[in-house]
């Protein structure tokens, strides 16, 4: 009996390998049609999606260069907003939330509840709701630069961050800061020479998250940005057109491989950072 319970549960692990692996390489497809693509003649891309890109169907590096020399908006100012956007916006999203997640859990008022109820909500309100309210407002407060849309980024990454830290916070002893406040250190002082460096694993974990989404984020900037002067590179892949709206499969292709080996690179470095960064946050809750 134990000997067939084994088999059992080693065929099972090899059915769901099997299943998983499917699932893999239907995930990865897009990705691998991109990479071909990317070095394919604009008339072989919708032709022969799959095929490799050799003999006549090859194109080289041509379309690299002709999207990162299309229209008269240069492709690395692109890069440098989005580059600009991507770490502001980050970096105001972990010191805010950080700060925001500690005060919730350890005042723990009725209206810090609250609070964080509402943070929470914010994660399952659809963005499309919002995005005409959001894009008017934006344009009346001055929001629409590279340098404060920032501050919209924070209002929609709050919940999620809010949600990781709070977790991780309460896992956190609190006769740690007791002993910081005795020995004379303000709130301040406890939470940037106490409760930062231990909040590390958490502030890792949602430091990569958000990254990957804003440096990937079409909808937003195009709404709030003056896309005359400022265009991320999301934004910039959709102006490679030509005249009566015909697209250049073939550089748009090289574009969007360029736009999205950084966060891969980034991404499968920094992968076990979330894992951690999620278990700490779950210890005690």
């Amino acid at each position: 009996m134990k000997k067939n319970s084994l088999a059992a549960e080693r065929r099972g692990k090899t059915v769901l390998s099997i299943a998983l692996g499917i699932i893999s390489v239907i995930y990865v497809l897009p990705v691998f049609a991109v990479v071909l693509n990317s070095f394919k003649l604009n008339t072989f891309v919708k032709t022969d999606t799959f095929a490799l890109p050799i003999g006549e169907m090859s194109a080289g590096f041509d379309n690299f260069i002709k999207g990162m020399t299309f229209g008269n908006y240069p492709f690395f100012k692109s890069v440098l907003y989005s580059v600009v956007i991507t770490l502001l916006s980050t970096a105001l999203i972990l010191v805010c939330t950080s700060m925001a997640a500690w005060y919730i859990t350890r005042v723990d008022s009725v209206f810090c509840r609250a609070l964080y109820y509402l943070c929470v909500f914010s994660m399952v309100v659809p963005f499309q709701m919002v995005m005409f309210t959001l894009s008017k407002t934006a344009d009346q407060l001055h929001l629409n630069t590279p340098w404060t849309i920032p501050i919209v980024y924070l209002g929609f990454g709050a919940g999620l961050a809010i949600f990781m830290f709070t977790g991780f916070v309460k896992s956190i002893p609190l006769e740690i800061e007791e002993a910081a406040a005795i020995d004379g250190c303000g709130p301040l002082r406890t939470y940037f020479s106490v409760v930062w460096p231990m909040l590390k694993p958490t502030m890792i974990s949602v430091g990569i998250l958000e990254i990957m989404w804003v440096w990937n984020d079409y909808l937003l900037p195009v709404l709030v940005l003056d896309i005359n002067d400022y265009r991320t590179i999301t934004i910039h892949i959709q102006y490679l057109k030509g005249s009566y709206g015909t697209v250049d499969l073939g550089a748009t292709m090289a574009l969007i491989l360029l736009s999205i080996i950084p966060v891969i690179a980034f991404y499968l470095t920094c992968q076990k950072h979330i894992i951690k960064g999620v278990a700490a946050g779950a210890v005690k809750g």
